[in-house]
């Protein structure tokens, strides 16, 4: 029997037994709480990474990482340009009778 026809083999049975679980795991009911825990479950997982805010992770809260600070030169940065002053005078209106 060659590798391919191992192959084959294998993923025949692969999903045959993918199928007959599907169709026995159709037949199963669960209750509401059951996918209720499910879905916190599942976003606690996905958030995991984001943990900072979970109140048992605030026994050792990671320190936030400054990024190093270099302490300011003249020759760093240039002088700020601005843009020329306009000037002039306000007058009130003219009253016309």
């Amino acid at each position: 029997m060659g590798s391919a026809a191992q192959f084959g083999l294998l993923c025949f049975l692969v999903f045959f037994a993918l199928s007959q679980f599907f169709q026995w795991a159709q037949e199963i009911t669960l209750p509401l709480p059951f996918f209720v825990l499910g879905g916190a479950l599942l976003a606690i997982a996905s958030n995991f990474d984001r943990r900072a805010g979970f109140p048992f992770n605030l026994i050792n809260p990671p320190a936030p990482e400054a990024p190093p600070v270099e302490p300011p030169t003249l020759t760093q940065s240039p002088a700020p340009k601005f843009p020329q002053e306009v000037s002039f005078t306000i007058r009130k209106p003219e009253k016309t009778e």
